[in-house]
């Protein structure tokens, strides 16, 4: 990609996105992931209505008038974005592929981060670990990651979401935030995932296309396999195939569901051709609440 072209897509995903992290996501956010706890801050008088609690005993015996001490949420957190970038990630059908998709989710979740000046890094990851992007703050940093996203080319073209798992837990020691963007079009990996999610907290963001869940009634039609480039002839005219085909989809959701529930992590699902606004507020309102 031409360097004038790649700004001018930074550039372009930068104004959309910053945009709904500051005025949208920004608050939801900082609701739905607390810091590390509460650290003190000061003493001040003590106003009716303040907890009985928090009266610092001392500081009242002191001036013989009561003062309470304040406190304020350690604030500062790493967050991770595991970023699939194999080769289905090339498909869309209608408005975007999912590739494109995921790069703008990746900046929402950045640009949110460092409105709460938090730290934020990437694992970019096929069947094998593409690049480490370590957690920084900052303007700068966030938009290195847009433009990594944007330019960089994986060497693999399968997903193994294994790998990318021990990676990361050898790589990030301290417990952090872990978005893992994916279709998860991968198997034999809740082990791995089990294991992150005892010392991260660890959100999945599902990103399909309609088209992944259900066929047209479009006759012959031939497809091929983006990760291993195998080639097949499927007649969607059948009632029958187009049935079998819905029908292993809501499966498979249904085994990610059950591997995410017993391995207590959250799931975002983001359709290519539908906004991820109310997705993601959902999902920040429900761990807002729960927190």
């Amino acid at each position: 990609m031409e360097t004038a072209e790649l700004i001018k897509k930074v550039r372009k995903i930068e104004i959309r996105t910053r945009g709904l992290s500051r005025h949208i996501f920004s608050g939801e956010y900082h609701s739905a992931f607390k810091g590390k706890g509460m650290a003190f801050a000061e003493v001040r008088e003590y106003i009716p209505g303040d907890e009985i609690r928090a009266i610092d005993w001392n500081v009242t015996a002191r001036f013989n008038h009561p003062y309470i001490k304040v406190f304020q949420e350690e604030r500062e957190l790493t967050v991770m974005l595991l970023v699939d970038m194999s080769a289905s990630g090339s498909f869309g059908t209608k408005t975007q592929f999912k590739r494109d998709l995921i790069t703008e989710l990746c900046a929402v979740m950045s640009f949110s981060a460092m409105q709460n000046n938090d730290k934020i890094g990437a694992i970019f990851f096929t069947n094998k670990i593409e690049k480490f992007i370590p957690p920084k703050k900052g303007k700068s940093h966030v938009l290195r990651i847009i433009r990594e996203l944007l330019e960089f080319k994986p060497e693999g073209t399968q997903t193994n979401i294994s790998e990318a798992m021990r990676y990361f837990s050898n790589v990030i020691k301290k417990k952090s935030i872990a978005f893992i963007l994916s279709d998860f079009m991968d198997e034999g990996f809740e082990d791995a995932l089990k294991i992150v999610s005892r010392k991260h907290d660890t959100v999945a963001m599902q990103v399909f296309d309609e088209r992944e869940a259900e066929l047209p009634n479009l006759g012959m039609i031939q497809f091929q396999d983006a990760e291993t480039g195998q080639i097949k002839w499927v007649d969607t005219s059948s009632y029958t195939i187009r049935q079998n085909y819905m029908a292993k989809y809501k499966r498979n959701q249904e085994l990610l569901d059950g591997m995410f529930l017993r391995s207590n992590i959250d799931v975002i699902r983001i359709r290519t051709d539908q906004s991820y606004v109310v997705p993601l507020m959902t999902f920040f309102k429900k761990r807002g609440k729960r927190a």
